[in-house]
């Protein structure tokens, strides 16, 4: 059975940062991999983004996965965001250049939180889906082409489900322990193929990265209350804050 994984590379912004038009200045940034997409590594990964991504993508071949493909071209560059709909095509793309019977994507992105990029595939592709699965039972997917799953519902409801391949599945955190790389894993890893994939490698022109998304500001958000922080031992902070409680009449004197 052969299986891809599409993982994204994140943002993770330092507590002090600066903002820079729309954006936030790269020396403020670290990157990884995406929480949700660790959930999903298996054999296969595919990634969207520029030759610094190789970094992250290691991650996912250190834990297991045997080759990765990295899309990037000078078009996907030039675009500011990349929305649901572009990307749904790019990865499509290479999901029916490898043409697998299961295809993994995190349920969410660490960053924008869209969530909708699994189902978007699916649709792209004319793959049955799932979304928010926290439990999955291949037994039957050699002999019947079918998966067993068991998906989140709103409410804390859960249904059980089959899905006939091939398919894309959104994956929860907590559908399994997420593998360890270890220092085997990750030298390995530096050997493992990274397929580069422009636009023209897949089939496609410059006009499929044509967003319908524009980030118009960006900007710090302000907080309602201000934050204090009481200094010294434990003794004096419970005492400093035995002092701020009564000041506001939570508790008596």
């Amino acid at each position: 059975m052969k299986v891809l994984v599409t993982v994204k590379e994140v943002a993770a912004v330092e507590d002090d940062f600066e903002i820079s038009g729309t954006e936030i200045e790269s020396t403020y940034l670290d990157y990884d991999l995406n929480e949700w997409d660790d959930y999903a590594v298996e054999v296969v990964a595919v990634t969207i983004g520029p030759e610094r991504a190789e970094e992250t993508i290691r991650m996912a071949l250190a834990k297991g996965a045997d080759r990765a493909v990295r899309v990037w071209d000078d078009a996907i560059e030039d675009t500011e965001l990349l929305d649901v709909e572009t990307k749904a095509r790019l990865l499509a793309a290479v999901v029916e250049d490898e043409d697998p019977e299961l295809v993994f994507s995190g349920v969410q992105a660490n960053d924008d939180s869209f969530g909708a990029t699994g189902i978007a595939l699916a649709e792209t592709l004319g793959f049955q889906w799932a979304a928010v699965v926290n439990d999955l039972d291949t037994a039957g997917v050699l002999d019947e082409g079918v998966a067993s799953v068991r998906r989140e519902l709103e409410g804390g409801v859960e249904e059980l489900t089959d899905v006939e391949l091939p398919a894309v599945l959104t994956i929860q955190t907590g559908i399994n322990e997420p593998r360890y790389a270890s220092l085997r894993g990750i030298r390995q890893a530096q050997s493992k193929e990274i397929a580069p994939k422009s636009l023209d490698d897949l089939g496609l022109d410059a006009d499929v990265v044509a967003s319908s998304l524009d980030i118009t500001a960006m900007y710090e958000p302000e907080t309602e209350s201000d934050a204090e922080y009481i200094e010294g031992d434990a003794g004096e902070q419970a005492s400093g804050v035995a002092d701020v409680l009564r000041d506001a009449g939570v508790v008596g004197e």
